[in-house]
């Protein structure tokens, strides 16, 4: 049987065809950053202060340490799982990785220069974890959390507040200085009772014992000779009248003054009595 030139053709180019190989995750990466920078006309690596990475489908990141002035980073609305990616970006102020599925942020304690961070919609678990990473950065000042597992946490934002109290807008909300009165009273007890002392003058003791808050204190006896104000009298007296009127004359006098009604004239005594009226007369009682 002849086989047609056609059916050679065919037959030939079904066995020449390429079988495509599935790119890596780093090499997606690669190529997403390769094509942000022919976009920006970036020919040197210095030159880069900014790179665009979301909605990429990324999953992982290449190292963008070669990038040393980098300053923004935006990754959101990724599949990215961790931030191992950024270890020496010392220039980085703003970062934006919200909506992915990071579980961790190990890495993060490295970009002293962060400013915004921006983590919501991911799946953090651990608060203890990221107050820790996060602990060292003294210029975050914007920093969002909400949307994570870690949010169930029944005083997360006190909690955050108070490890983290540099930051001035958390979860798009202002630090109030309520609130921040409010964590020192629950998570720091011996700070929030020498405020207490020194708001009420030293009255409170400032002495703190976590097993025994309420602190009783010494009773004070007063000596046997002690004598004060009038409570204290060895003066006898034959006749206990004259014990009273002396000591009534000690104590303290109090003067009240009105006006003596019954000398008001009237409305009748006033424009037809044909002689002149007196003025009214001040009366003042003295009490002791």
């Amino acid at each position: 049987m002849a086989w047609a030139p056609n059916h050679l053709a065919r037959a030939f180019t079904h066995s020449t065809r390429v079988v495509s190989v599935p790119e890596t995750a780093l090499e997606i990466s690669l190529r997403a950053v390769e094509d942000q920078l022919k976009i920006c006309g970036h020919k040197r690596d210095a030159d880069v202060f900014e790179l665009f990475l979301s909605q990429k489908e990324l999953t992982e990141v290449i190292d963008l340490s070669r990038f040393k002035k980098l300053k923004y980073l935006w990754l959101h609305h990724n599949k990215l799982h961790g931030i191992t990616f950024l270890t020496r970006n010392y220039c980085l102020t703003e970062l934006y990785l919200n909506n992915n599925a990071i579980f961790e942020i190990e890495g993060l304690h490295s970009l002293p220069s962060l400013h915004i961070l921006l983590l919501h919609h991911n799946e953090l678990t651990d608060i203890d974890a990221t107050v820790k990473e996060l602990k060292g950065m003294l210029n975050l000042k914007s920093l969002s959390l909400y949307q994570n597992p870690l949010c169930q946490y029944n005083l997360y934002r006190l909690y955050i507040i108070y490890h983290l109290p540099g930051v001035e807008l958390l979860d798009r909300n202002q630090v109030t200085e309520k609130e921040r009165r409010s964590m020192i009273t629950i998570f720091n007890h011996k700070k929030a009772h020498i405020v207490q002392s020194i708001a009420f003058r030293g009255k409170v003791d400032a002495s703190w014992n976590p097993r025994s808050p309420f602190k009783q204190k010494t009773a004070q006896r007063i000596p046997p000779d002690f004598s004060f104000a009038n409570n204290v009298d060895k003066t006898v007296f034959d006749d206990p009248e004259d014990a009273v009127f002396v000591r009534s004359m000690k104590r303290s006098a109090m003067a009240i003054t009105c006006l003596n009604w019954d000398t008001v004239p009237t409305r009748e005594e006033k424009y037809l009595d044909e002689k002149g009226t007196e003025s009214a007369q001040m009366l003042t009682i003295t009490l002791r």
